[in-house]
């Protein structure tokens, strides 16, 4: 047995590094253990038994995603327990664009070489994020690629599953003329749009360490500022009032994400005024000398999702979403017109 795991890793590849990585690990699996969980890291598959109870007709909802070259940054700081939450962020935001509740989450990480601590340090991110989403973390793969990946850097990617009764299945299909488009904050940039800011700050190590007064923090630290995650207010939103339909803000912006939720028929009309002027959207304009045409059809622009609601019923979501400890407000309409976004 030694002798195999000395040839693996002459090769690259440490097993015992991996065995150690798991040992560290597994407290912070412990904090997302929910109701339902039946196995335990360590396994060839993870085991969870949902409570349908109350359900008509379940449904099964599935979600993958990255954090794709917002890593960079993490690398660049030698910071890697927030890119975790951005992981499941991605995830399960969503697959609650359906309506449902995640309930549990893999990852996968690959990566040049198995540093035990920062594969710990990834996955307690990971767990946050599930903490945040109220889903359970029942496994995942850890990779070493050596010779594929610099040994320093690693790529992580995650699964969502959720539920949902098909009665309650929120697919835009509802959206009407006249409903009201509410937009609920952002922390920031969130996941998305990073190969065009690695581009036009020319991020390094000693250009992300600096403070800058605007933002109220340095450059790196307001960019990898973890993706919100919006479940559980959105939760307590659609159990007291119908949603009509909800649209993720991610790569692609406005101009790609709300449409997705909109019928044949129907446009989506934004007021540019209600939309929060984050200070990081300004810096990055600024500085890429970007069109504000550009900057919504790529970022979220400080809103990370846009809910349909019926215009008698928006003032309440706002203030059910409110009370939940998020920033909303109405931000547009729904009008008949060719399929689109027009920000006025």
């Amino acid at each position: 047995m030694n002798s195999v795991n000395q040839s693996y890793a002459a090769a690259g590849v440490d097993v015992t590094a991996g065995y150690k990585a798991v040992k560290l690990m597994k407290k912070h699996i412990a904090r997302t253990e929910i109701p339902g969980v039946l196995s335990g890291i360590g396994g060839f598959s993870g085991c969870f038994e949902p409570d349908l109870k109350g359900m008509d007709r379940p449904v099964l909802v599935s979600g993958t995603d990255g954090v794709g070259t917002k890593l960079k940054l993490a690398f660049l700081m030698d910071k890697h327990d927030t890119v975790g939450i951005d992981c499941v962020a991605m995830c399960v935001n969503d697959v609650l664009c359906c309506g449902a509740k995640p309930l549990f989450f893999l990852d996968y990480i690959a990566c040049g070489k198995n540093f035990p601590e920062k594969i710990a340090s990834i996955v307690s991110g990971i767990a946050e994020g599930c903490v945040q989403a109220g889903c359970a973390l029942i496994g995942g793969e850890t990779a070493e690629m050596p010779g594929f990946y610099p040994d320093d850097e690693y790529d992580l990617a995650g699964f969502c599953v959720g539920v949902v009764d098909y009665g309650k299945i929120i697919n835009g299909s509802r959206v009407a003329a006249g409903d009201a488009l509410i937009g609920v904050a952002s922390s920031g940039v969130h996941s998305n749009g990073f190969s065009l800011i690695r581009k036009i700050f020319g991020v390094t190590e000693q250009k992300l360490s600096v403070y800058i007064d605007d933002l109220g923090c340095t450059l790196g630290e307001a960019l990898l500022t973890p993706t919100k995650i919006y479940v559980k207010p959105v939760q307590k939103l659609t159990d007291k009032i119908e949603v009509h339909g909800i649209a993720h803000i991610t790569g692609g912006g406005f101009y790609e994400n709300i449409p997705r939720i909109l019928p044949d028929g129907l446009r989506a009309v934004i007021e540019r005024k209600s939309i929060p002027d984050l200070p990081i959207f300004r810096l990055i304009r600024q500085m890429g000398g970007l069109q504000e045409e550009e900057m919504f059809g790529v970022f979220n622009m400080g809103v990370g999702l846009c809910i349909a609601v019926s215009s008698d019923m928006a003032d309440r979501a706002v203030r059910i979403l409110n009370e939940s400890g998020e920033n909303a407000v109405i931000i547009g309409r729904v009008e008949a017109g060719e399929k689109g976004v027009e920000i006025c």
